[in-house]
C-alpha cells in the first residue's frame, strides 16, 4: 500500500522517472520519545491517582507542602499532557513524517535537541509545581524562564519538521501533514500570547493582562491547547496509524481536506465558551458559543472519516487490539467534540459548569482519545521498529478491556457527581430558601463517587503496566532497527494538466503554511483585539481600589498554593449563587488582578464574596485543620503556612512591578509599602489574640497573616448596587 495513502486528483503527463535513492529512517528518536512518553504516563498518572484519593481521604496529603492537593493537581496534568501525550505526539510525528515525506529528518542534532529539551522542561516543571512556583494559568502554570525554553524547543521542533518537508522525495504533502504543520504555527501563537509576563525574581513574575482580559487570553489558550496540542495533531497521527492498522486507504480524501481547513478555522473561536455567565463582555460569550456549536460539523466529519476508513474491515477489528484501541479512541473523540458544544450552549452550562460533569468530560477526551490512540500506536510501532510480531495479543486484549472499563469507571461516577452538585447548588424549598445552604453538604454526598473514580485511574493504569510488560517482551524477542533502509526516486518537475486548488497547496508548503496561520489568526485577532482596545469592554467601578501590601503577598500566597484549583473568585448572575455568597461579579472588579483567579472548578465554595464574612481566628483554625470548623470536609490542612514567614522584602518590587502593569499606586509609594504591610499584620495578629482571648499567638511576618489579609479583603470593595458601576 502507498504510504500516504492518498487518492489525489492530479494527474500528470508522463512523468520522467526519477533516479532512485539510498537514505535512512532515524527509529532512534521515535524509541526515545517513546519510551519518554511511557515512563511520565506512569509517573502523570500515579500522581492522578493520590490526588483522586486525597479528594475522599485528606490525609494523603500528608500535611507537607510539597505533596498537597494544590500544589500536585497542575503536576498531573502538566505531567499527562506535555510529557505523556506530548512524547507521543512527538514520536508518531517523527515516525510519520519520514514515511510520508520519503525523507530522513532534517537534522539528527535538531531532533535530539528537541528530545532532551524537552525531558528538561518536563523535569523542571515536575521540580518547581511541588515547590510552588505557578502562574496559576490553567495548563500554563509554568514560570517564565520554562516559558522561554518551552519557546525555543518549539522553534527548534519546528525548523526540523519544515526543513524536512521542504526537503521531502514525496510531491503531496498527505492530510497528517497538514494537521502537524497547523500544530506547530497555532501552538507557537498560542503560548507566545499567553505568556507574556512580567518578571520579578527568577521564578517569579505577573502576567502583564489583568481581570477580564486575562481571562480571555487564558482560555483562548486553554480552549485551543486542547485543540491544537491534544487534538490536531492526534488526528493527524490517526490519518496515518489507523489506515496503516487497517491496511485501508483513507475513507475520503475531500472530506478530510473539509475537516482540515473548517476545523482549524473554526476551533480559534472557540475558547471563551469558558466564561459563559461570566463577567466577560456578552459579545464574546455570545461568538464562543455559536463557533463551538458549528464546531460539531468538522469535528464529526473527522470522526466518520476514521471510522469509515475501516469499512470491509471490521471483522478484523474484532479480533485486533490495535483496531480495537483506534475504533475506542476515535470514538471518545466524537463523543468529546459533541458533549463540548452541548456544554457551550448557556442553558446546559448553567448546569455543568464548575461541577464535577467538566473532569468527566476532559477525562474522556484524554483517556480514550489520546490515551487509546497512543496505546494503539505504541502496538503497532514497537513490532515494525524491532522486527518481529508483538509478544501477546492477548494481553493487548486484556489491556484494551481493562482500559475500557477503567475510563467508565472513571468517567460514570463524575457524570453522576457533576449533575449531584448541580442539583444540589440549585435546591430551594417551598418557601425560598436554599435547601443545601451548607456548600459542604454538596461535597459529602458525592464522596463515593470520587472513589469509584480513583477506582478506573487504578484500572486504567493497571493497563498500562500490562502494555509495558508485553511491548517490552516484544522488544526483546527483535532486534532494533536504528537507521531503517529506504529508498525512493528524487523529487523530478512534473507537467501537470489538471488538479485542483488544493492539490496545488500540498505541493507548495511555505504557502500552505502561510495560510494555515493566517487562518488561525482570524479568530483570534477578532476575540481579543476589541477587548484589549475598546476601553467600554471593562467598566470601571470607582470604588475598586489596588491591594494592600499585605493583600498582594497573601494572594501570591494563595496562587503558590493552588487554591484556584479548588475555589472560584466569579458570583455567576443566578439566584442560588447570589443567595448562596451575594452580589454577582462585576467585571470591573477585576481591573488590578494579575492574574485573574475565576477558576474552573468548585471542590470547595466560591471565595469572591469572602472578605468580612467569617473572623480572622476562622481563617487561622481553617487553615491549621479544615475539619475543626467544617467537619466533614475533604479540604487539605497548611500547618506550614502557620510556621512560615514571608519576605516582606519583597514587596517593594511587587509594587513596582504592579505599577509598570498599571496598577494606581501612588508614585513613590514601593518605599512605603514595606511599613504599610507590618502596621496591617500587627492589626491582624492583634485581632487573632483578642477573638481568641490570647490563644493563637503568631507574629505579623507569618504567611497566615497574610493569607488571612487577602481572603478577607475579597469582595469587599463594592456594594450590590449596579448603579455605581460606570463607563
Amino acid at each position: 500500500m502507498h504510504e500516504s495513502t492518498q487518492t489525489s486528483a492530479v494527474t500528470q503527463t508522463a512523468p520522467p522517472v526519477g533516479q532512485m535513492e539510498q537514505f535512512y529512517y532515524d527509529n532512534r528518536i521515535v524509541r526515545l520519545f517513546m519510551i519518554a512518553s511511557i515512563v511520565f504516563g506512569v509517573v502523570g498518572m500515579l500522581v492522578g491517582i493520590i490526588i483522586a484519593i486525597q479528594l475522599f481521604y485528606p490525609p494523603l496529603n500528608l500535611g507537607i507542602p510539597y505533596t498537597s492537593f494544590g500544589r500536585l493537581r497542575p503536576l498531573h496534568t502538566n505531567a499527562v499532557i506535555f510529557a505523556f501525550v506530548g512524547n507521543a505526539m512527538f514520536a508518531g510525528v517523527y515516525y510519520s513524517m519520514q514515511r510520508l515525506l520519503k525523507t530522513r529528518m532534517f537534522s539528527d542534532m535538531l531532533s535530539y535537541i528537541h528530545f532532551w529539551g524537552w525531558q528538561l522542561i518536563i523535569l523542571a516543571a515536575a521540580i518547581t509545581l511541588p515547590l510552588g512556583y505557578t502562574t496559576s494559568h490553567e495548563y500554563a502554570e509554568l514560570e517564565w524562564p520554562i516559558d522561554i525554553a518551552i519557546t525555543l524547543i518549539w522553534v527548534v521542533f519546528g525548523i526540523n519538521m519544515m526543513g524536512t518537508i521542504f526537503r521531502r522525495r514525496e510531491r503531496h504533502m498527505y492530510v497528517a501533514i497538514w494537521f502537524y504543520i497547523a500544530t506547530f504555527v497555532t501552538v507557537a501563537v498560542l503560548h507566545i500570547v499567553n505568556s507574556v509576563e512580567l518578571p520579578i525574581g527568577f521564578m517569579k513574575s505577573y502576567y502583564w493582562y489583568a481581570g477580564v482580559q486575562d481571562a480571555l487570553v487564558q482560555w483562548w489558550y486553554g480552549h485551543n491547547a486542547v485543540a491544537f496540542f491534544l487534538t490536531t495533531p492526534f488526528l493527524g497521527l490517526m490519518y496515518y496509524f489507523l489506515p496503516k492498522a487497517a491496511n485501508r486507504p483513507v475513507y475520503s480524501y475531500r472530506l478530510s481536506i473539509v475537516h482540515f481547513w473548517s476545523l482549524i478555522f473554526i476551533y480559534i473561536w472557540a475558547g471563551p465558551h469558558h466564561l459563559l455567565y461570566t463577567s466577560l463582555p456578552d459579545w464574546a460569550q455570545s461568538l464562543g458559543t455559536v463557533f463551538s456549536v458549528m464546531l460539531i460539523a468538522p469535528s464529526w466529519g473527522g470522526m466518520l472519516n476514521g471510522l469509515l476508513t475501516l469499512r470491509g474491515a471490521w471483522d478484523r477489528v474484532r479480533e485486533d487490539p490495535i483496531l480495537k484501541f483506534m475504533v475506542v479512541a476515535v470514538t471518545a473523540y466524537g463523543m468529546a467534540t459533541f458533549e463540548g458544544p452541548m456544554l457551550s450552549l448557556k442553558n446546559v452550562n448553567a448546569i455543568a459548569h464548575f461541577t464535577d460533569w467538566i473532569i468527566a468530560h476532559v477525562h474522556v477526551g484524554g483517556l480514550g482519545w489520546n490515551g487509546f490512540l497512543i496505546f494503539g500506536m505504541v502496538y503497532w510501532l514497537v513490532p515494525k521498529m524491532w522486527k518481529t510480531q508483538l509478544y501477546s495479543r492477548n494481553l493487548a486484549n486484556a489491556h484494551f478491556w481493562i482500559g475500557t472499563l477503567g475510563i467508565i469507571f472513571y468517567a460514570l461516577p463524575l457524570y453522576v457527581a457533576g449533575f449531584t452538585q448541580s442539583l444540589m447548588w440549585k435546591d430551594f424549598t417551598p418557601d425560598g430558601y436554599l435547601v443545601n445552604g451548607n456548600f459542604l453538604q454538596t461535597v459529602t454526598e458525592i464522596l463515593p463517587m470520587y472513589m469509584l473514580r480513583a477506582l478506573g485511574g487504578i484500572l486504567y493504569l493497571s493497563g498500562v503496566f500490562l502494555m509495558i510488560y508485553n511491548v517490552w517482551k516484544t522488544a526483546s524477542a527483535g532486534s532494533f532497527v536504528a537507521n531503517e533502509a529506504a529508498e525512493a526516486p528524487a523529487l523530478v518537475k512534473v507537467q501537470y494538466t489538471e488538479g485542483g486548488w488544493h492539490s496545488f497547496l500540498e505541493r507548495n508548503a511555505a504557502l500552505f503554511t502561510a495560510l494555515t496561520l493566517i487562518t488561525v489568526l482570524i479568530g483570534g485577532i477578532v476575540q481579543l483585539v476589541p477587548t484589549f482596545l475598546v476601553q467600554s469592554n471593562v467598566p470601571t467601578i470607582a470604588s475598586v481600589k489596588p491591594y494592600t501590601p499585605l493583600e498582594l503577598e497573601g494572594r501570591d500566597l494563595y496562587i503558590r498554593e493552588g487554591c484556584v484549583g479548588c475555589h472560584s473568585q466569579m458570583v455567576r448572575p443566578f439566584r442560588s449563587e447570589t443567595e448562596r455568597y451575594g452580589e454577582y461579579s462585576k467585571a470591573g472588579e477585576f481591573v488590578y488582578d494579575h492574574p485573574f483567579l475565576w477558576g474552573s472548578k468548585r471542590t470547595g465554595p466560591d471565595l469572591h464574596r469572602e472578605g468580612g464574612v467569617r473572623s480572622d481566628s476562622w481563617h487561622y483554625y481553617h487553615m491549621l485543620e479544615p475539619t475543626s470548623m467544617s467537619p466533614g470536609s475533604i479540604m487539605p490542612a497548611y500547618p506550614w503556612m502557620i510556621t512560615q514567614s514571608y519576605n516582606a522584602d519583597d514587596i517593594a518590587k511587587k509594587i513596582r512591578a504592579m505599577q509598570t502593569l498599571g496598577v494606581p499606586y501612588s508614585a513613590g509609594y514601593d518605599q512605603q509599602a514595606k511599613a504599610d504591610m507590618l502596621k496591617q499584620a500587627e492589626e491582624i495578629v492583634a485581632r487573632l489574640a483578642q477573638e481568641t482571648e490570647g490563644r493563637i499567638k503568631t507574629t505579623p511576618d507569618k504567611e497566615i497573616v497574610a493569607l488571612i489579609a487577602y481572603l478577607q479583603r475579597l469582595g469587599t470593595d463594592i456594594k450590590a448596587k449596579p448603579e455605581e458601576e460606570t463607563k
